[in-house]
């Protein structure tokens, strides 16, 4: 068993695998694609909710460094992923990397942790969505909102992407590509709009004075402050760090795009585009937004599910508020989309490895997508979403993400002494001492996370655990 438990799979075995007849996803996908697949995950909730309340209770104005310090640590686990993704462009993203790399075990647990990730984040933003859409049309709480059980809302959005889903990836290009024009131009037009009613005085102090903040018992505690009894606090330099392992959810999503690497037509060149293009437009729009906005209206009165149109209402211009929910109906909707289809390549990779039943790699005859698994997919996040609240587990994500974060980062320094013969497309800057900082600014931000976060993470973990052995390791084509 320990053998198997370490045992690698080839990057040519993978490679041989995308070839498999019934099995082969197809490739009609390019770099501006993946753009706007990036673009269309990354901006969502965060930039029209997390700005305000954080510049609110942690950073001031300087939220604009908290949302750059967050882009730098994605950055660095950016790069890692384009080397991976440009070397071995097949679908599962830190799944595959892992296999290749880290070994079977390693691939399992991080498979099974994109699974938390993707499925998770989608009902998350799938019940996001039906609050904005319950409120920008008054719907009758019963039936959207978070307030109805079960929410119709978020099950309807959930249902009618998986169909996108299925319909191909290409498809699920276009209509992205639809859904992120109309949010960009809002969030530009908070950007062009705000500008004219920005007031110097509301950016004094930039950086507000640091104060304790209250500290938190049991599992809402913070980790670090549990295991280094450090005391928190709101504002100051401590404050900006704080609010960016907040703020950094507002990131999650470029990942997702490495997912797609199998169904590129170029992927050793599209795939690094598709990732740092991505992050790089997001990164400047948010720091650009987060801004304006503090610039719009005094950092504490930003403290609302709805900051963006509060800083209008508050600037005399409540008519642009309607504008802004609409922005954000668009912005999660493509959201929803791409976690729907990242966690269905997943999935399939896994099963094509034999670690699922392969019977989930199913690919459809005519749209050239895993549908089974988009069908098993939608229907999971479906139930979820409609009867489960999940405001408390968000957290999650952002705890697999950066566990993601540090296995790819961690493999690619590990790849490049074992396989140093791969040619490489797209290869990361300073490597080891690149992965190794990014290794570190991960656990960092993970140490802010809650210990019940931690706690939940570590259950979903070991019913993975239990999966694998009971199954997993007995079916792997790879024995």
């Amino acid at each position: 068993m320990p053998s198997s438990l370490l045992r690698t799979k080839s990057i040519e075995q993978s490679m041989r695998d995308t070839d498999e007849p019934g099995r082969r996803l197809r490739k009609n996908l390019s770099a501006f694609d993946l753009t706007v697949f990036g673009v269309g995950v990354i901006i969502g909730t965060g930039i029209f909710v997390l700005t305000g309340q954080q510049a609110a209770r942690n950073a001031g104005p300087a939220i604009v460094l908290s949302f750059a310090l967050a882009g730098v640590v994605c950055a660095l686990a950016a790069l890692c992923y384009a080397e991976f993704a440009s070397t071995v462009p097949v679908a599962g993203s830190a799944y595959t990397f892992s296999y290749a790399t880290l070994g079977q075990f390693v691939a399992w647990i991080i498979g099974w942790d994109l699974c938390l990730e993707l499925a998770l984040g989608a009902a998350v933003v799938s019940r996001g969505w039906s609050a904005y859409l319950q409120a920008l049309l008054n719907l009758p709480p019963w039936l959207a909102g978070d307030r109805a059980r079960p929410d119709l809302g978020a099950a309807f959005i959930v249902v009618a992407l998986t169909v996108v889903a299925i319909l191909g990836a290409k498809f699920s290009g276009r209509v992205t590509g639809a859904l992120v024009i109309i949010k960009v131009a809002v969030v530009l037009f908070v950007i062009g709009l705000g500008a004219f009613f920005v007031r110097a005085a509301n950016y004094t102090p930039f950086i507000p004075p640091a104060r304790p903040a209250a500290k938190s018992s049991g599992g809402d505690a913070p980790l670090l402050q549990v295991l280094a009894g450090i005391t928190p606090q709101h504002f100051g330099w401590f404050g900006i760090v704080a609010a960016a392992s907040i703020v950094f959810f507002a990131y999650i999503g470029f990942d997702v795009v490495a997912t797609t690497a199998e169904e590129t037509h170029r992927p050793q060149r599209d795939v690094p585009w598709g990732i740092i293009g991505s992050l790089v437009i997001c990164g400047v729009l948010y720091m650009a937004v987060a801004f304006v906005v503090t610039g719009m209206a005094r950092y504490g009165e930003l403290n609302t599910a709805a900051p963006l149109a509060k800083a209008f209402v508050l600037a005399g211009q409540g008519w642009a508020a309607h504008l802004i929910s609409l922005g954000a109906v668009c912005g999660i909707t493509s959201v929803i989309l791409v976690l729907l289809l990242g966690q269905a390549r997943v999935s399939f990779a896994m099963a094509r490895d034999g670690l699922l039943p392969p019977v989930l790699a199913r690919v459809h005859p005519r749209y050239g997508t895993p549908w089974v698994m988009s069908a098993i997919t939608g229907a999971i996040v479906t139930v979820l979403a409609a009867f489960v609240p999940l405001s408390e587990l968000s957290e999650l994500t952002s705890i697999g993400t950066l566990f993601a974060f540090v296995v790819v980062s961690i493999g690619v320094a590990v790849l490049r002494r074992t396989r140093p013969d791969l040619p490489r497309a797209f290869r990361a800057p300073l490597v080891p001492w690149l992965p190794a900082v990014s290794v570190l600014a991960s656990f960092w931000l993970m140490l802010n996370l809650p210990v019940i976060t931690w706690v939940r993470f570590l259950v979903w973990m070991a019913l993975g655990l239990l999966l694998y052995f009971t199954y997993g390791i007995r079916r792997a084509v790879l024995r």
